[in-house]
């Protein structure tokens, strides 16, 4: 009678963890073989099983004998922490099989059972620092050679890969992490961030995260699993992150997307892709050449490229909610921080509109804070755009202007909205044309909402309240605001929102739309 051979990972260790087929193949062996510290993890699983374990390096005497076992018609479970695929026990055993002649037809039967690997365990400890391209690699050189890894060492880090290193320390070999952070800080920064974790989901866990410039500096043996980012993954609220590209076609703020579903895989949108975003015409004789033109002497001259991924940032500037007057070095240290990559456009809302490609988010803004430029979030978040209150001299309003901006300005809304809030009665600066319109007059508030500010239909707010007093304007206004966050669609104007509920916070909804024939715009607003 033909046995089985059950080769288990169970991951990081904690019972939760266990896969339930695991669990199972645990419960049908009659013989459970492991390392001495595995087979305590699952003591509770295998209850009066035969138990077979050995010490540290006596891999292949454990797999020998399950396989011997088996073939006496046992049903043998190997057991290995993270996944039997990943420098576990599936392998080795595969290779006893071989050696014995095995066949898939008339041998032992063999199940490889998936577990979760220190890779994917202690990433999920970190944050997500191996959402692109990882690889795994082994210190330890007591069954590879030395000069292997460090290839393999210099080939990952000049590929610019996460690396996941397994056995990076032992009571022995001290000097293997020495030497691969010198190959790797070759190729990459000091400041690069790097997790170190010590048995993962076990009670004895222990997560730091450092750079790979200070990463020695702490504690690292056999249980511990390094992980490395690669040029563009960053620290943010002590998690490594590290982006997958999406920034390269997407809007992360926002939910309203520059391009179409139709659009994000046309050539032109991907040009950094392999066909360069162009059309490709090229017959297979010309790639050929092409590819010989490139190699001298038996090696590529094409330069190692250290890949860095910049994000597009993007906000508005002006020199204050009420101030409209840029000043000399304003507009001197904006014009030097967005520099010949990015680009600055004046909008209607009385900002400049900035986009600058970058990686260091404070490098960029901390330079325009110190001369007094006024930073704002742009896309669907609530922007207020104050009158200049004749220039300071009506000025009794601008405390409740600056008090709102403190309470709603820059929140993320369903759609951008604008709030024209105006000091006096004469409105010169359109704040009835807006979103929601606060025009201040006698020492009172009036509210305007529901304007449509664009198209050939376009028509002011409805008049909702007058008189309100100052102390409840901020109040009043946060209340509408906030309805419309919780209750507007994603993409719905405010206008359209307004009409649909007919009613926000006790503020009827009145068709004051102009009555006149239109043909419909193109975009069907």
């Amino acid at each position: 009678m033909s046995g089985k051979l059950f080769i288990i990972g169970f991951g990081p260790g904690s019972v939760k963890h266990f896969t339930e087929r695991a669990k199972e193949a645990i419960r049908e062996s009659d013989c459970i073989i492991g390392y001495k510290t595995y087979i305590e993890l699952v003591r509770d699983l295998i209850g009066e099983k035969e138990v077979i374990s050995t010490g540290m390096s006596e891999e292949v005497t454990r797999a020998i004998k399950a396989v011997k076992l088996a073939e006496q018609g046992r049903k043998v479970g190997v057991i290995s922490s993270g996944d039997a695929g990943v420098y576990g026990m599936a392998g080795l055993v595969y290779e006893v099989l071989v050696e014995r002649g095995w066949t898939e037809k008339d041998g032992v039967e063999m199940e490889v059972i998936p577990g979760i690997s220190a890779i994917n365990s202690c990433a999920s400890l970190l944050g997500a620092p191996i959402m692109h391209d990882a690889c795994t690699i082994s210190l330890s050189d007591h069954l590879t050679p030395w000069h292997i890894i460090e290839k393999r060492l210099e080939a990952a880090a000049k590929a610019d890969f996460v690396l996941a290193l397994y056995n990076p320390k032992s009571g022995k070999r001290t000097r293997q992490i020495v030497e691969a952070q010198k190959i790797l800080l070759t190729y990459r920064s000091r400041e690069t961030p790097v997790g170190l974790v010590k048995s993962a989901y076990r009670e004895r866990q222990k997560v730091v995260i450092t750079t790979l410039g200070d990463m020695l500096e702490h504690e690292m043996g056999m249980l511990t699993t390094v992980i490395i980012g690669n040029s563009t993954s960053f620290r943010y609220e002590n998690k490594i992150i590290t982006p997958r590209g999406y920034q390269r076609k997407y809007t992360l703020r926002k939910e309203e997307q520059p391009l179409k579903p139709h659009e994000r895989l046309r050539k032109e949108n991907e040009p950094w892709a392999l066909h360069g975003g162009k059309e490709e015409n090229d017959a297979p004789l010309d790639l050929a050449n092409e590819a010989l033109s490139k190699v001298k002497n038996g090696k590529s001259t094409v330069p190692i490229v250290h890949h860095v991924q910049e994000s597009i940032l993007e906000f508005a500037v002006s020199p204050g909610l009420a101030n409209k007057q840029f000043t000399p070095e304003q507009l001197k240290t904006l014009a030097e921080v967005v520099g010949e990559k990015g680009t600055m456009e004046y909008t209607p809302h009385h900002q400049i509109y900035v986009k600058i490609p970058t990686n260091n988010r404070e490098k960029v803004t901390a330079p325009l804070k110190k001369v007094g430029l006024l930073l704002l979030p742009v896309g669907n978040v609530l922007t207020i755009k104050a009158c200049d209150f004749c220039d300071g001299e009506k000025s009794d309003s601008i405390p409740y202007l600056n008090e709102l901006y403190e309470h709603i300005g820059g929140m993320e809304l369903p759609k951008e909205l604008n709030i024209g809030f105006n000091g006096c009665g004469m409105a010169c600066y359109g704040a009835v044309h807006e979103d929601i319109g606060i025009v201040y007059r006698k020492g009172k508030f009036d509210l305007f909402i529901g304007a449509k500010p664009v198209g050939r239909t376009a028509h002011p707010g409805q008049l909702v309240a007058e008189g309100i007093p100052p102390e409840q304007i901020v109040d009043v206004v946060s209340g509408i605001v906030h309805e419309y966050k919780e209750k507007g669609y994603p993409n719905e104007r405010f206008f359209k929102f307004f009409k649909r509920v007919k009613e926000v916070q006790g503020f009827v909804y009145r068709d004051i739309a102009p009555k006149i024939d239109v043909t419909p715009a193109p975009c069907g607003d």
